[in-house]
């Protein structure tokens, strides 16, 4: 019979964090600190509007590009937070911040065409890159530099063929974030070398000690920036699946179509949510942030007392600790943590091939499941070192 499955898809690797989550979910009595997603609730203002939204019976298709209030609220929002001024025709809303990094991929790279990732760096943008009939090109970031992106390494790994690069910062999985003086820097390189940015910023809302600064707010950048953001990190509304991408209209009125074409419109009843959000959440960021930083204190204070090397961290809710001198793999250690433990936590290999010798630990769980996790975690290190 004929092999019917695409050579592509059949050669991309399977989410190294949902291999690890789907195997907790067998384990009873399990400490799952592995996928990243917050433990607050949906604030009840928010979600509230998306039940008044179907008791008014808002349940049908809105506009491909989102609904223009939400667009209006995007763009204020965007301004407000980041310094960036776009128009609601340079927004189209997403299904989640996940379909606005292929989305943005499609959109810009053509067969044979080079996209920069930078690793350890989120799982969807390389897969999403062959998807696209791209090349990816990776630059292996380093733990001594706190794992931020230098022009030096980005002219290096520059070609004719190179068409973007990819930007997560605040990062997933490491925690790593970029200052202005750290853009600025970079912009230069790609306004000298005329490439495109594909900026993640879903993790935006969520730093310690510093203020996001998006790089589309870097003179020169915003015209050669796709910004991505959504609402699943800032305000608890993960399975609401809202997104966006902000950029010029060239690029984001061919956007549009992959959106329409593949999903059509995000979901009606979350879009309205995401009108009050923008207009009334910035309390509840700021309530969750508090929380997830005490967090964050908290482990980095115990992997000290531990011997856990580990950067500081400090954007998102991860924490990227070093396991080299145990002299084991990354997916040897967690394996052997969960089936000895029953504590979950990611190797750094799900995130690229230079995350060999870490671990992704997220902070997204009660300080309760945190405490536990670090008896747990003490008592396996003092097994593995007799």
């Amino acid at each position: 019979m004929r092999e019917f499955v695409s050579k592509t898809v059949k050669a991309i690797k399977p989410s190294g964090i949902r291999k690890f989550f789907d195997i907790a979910k067998t384990i009873e009595g399990c400490i799952s600190l592995g996928v990243g997603e917050p433990d607050f609730p949906t604030p009840w203002h928010i979600t509230e509007e998306g039940i008044y939204a179907l008791e008014k019976g808002y349940t049908f298709y809105t506009a491909n590009q989102g609904l223009l209030e939400l667009r209006k609220q995007i763009a204020a929002f965007v301004e407000r937070r980041y310094g960036a001024s776009y128009s609601s025709d340079e927004i189209v809303v997403t299904a989640g911040a996940s379909e606005a990094v292929d989305v943005c991929v499609r959109s810009v790279v053509n067969p044979g065409e080079e996209v920069i990732v930078l690793e350890p760096g989120y799982v969807c943008y390389e897969p999403d890159v062959l998807l696209s009939g791209g090349v990816p090109k990776t630059i292996r970031l380093k733990a001594e530099n706190e794992f931020r992106i230098t022009p030096e390494e980005l002219l290096e790994a520059i070609t004719d063929k190179t068409k973007a690069v990819i930007l997560n910062y605040p990062n997933n999985p490491t925690g790593a974030i970029m200052g202005k003086e750290d853009l600025e820097k970079i912009a230069k390189v790609f306004m000298q070398r005329d490439i495109l940015c594909i900026s993640d910023e879903i993790y935006g809302e969520l730093t310690y000690g510093s203020t996001h600064v998006s790089i589309a707010s870097i003179p020169g950048m915003k015209e050669r920036t796709l910004l991505i953001n959504g609402f699943s990190k800032a305000y608890s509304m993960t399975g609401w699946r809202l997104g966006y991408i902000a950029g010029p209209e060239a690029i984001i009125s061919q956007a549009k179509k992959i959106h329409q074409f593949s999903i059509m419109s995000a979901p009606t009843i979350s879009q309205y949510a995401g009108i009050e959000a923008l207009k009334n959440g910035d309390a509840d960021i700021e309530i969750m942030r508090e929380e997830y930083d005490r967090r964050r204190k908290f482990l980095l204070a115990e992997f000290k007392r531990l011997g856990l090397p580990c950067f500081e961290p400090r954007g998102a809710f991860y924490i990227f600790p070093d396991i080299r001198k145990y002299g084991m793999t990354s997916e040897e250690f967690c394996l052997d943590l969960m089936h000895k433990e029953k504590l979950v936590v990611v190797p750094g290999t799900a995130f690229g091939s230079s995350g060999e010798g870490f671990i992704r630990i997220s902070y997204a769980y009660s300080l309760d499941a945190l405490k536990e996790a670090i008896v747990r975690l003490e008592r396996y290190l003092k097994s593995i070192s007799k």
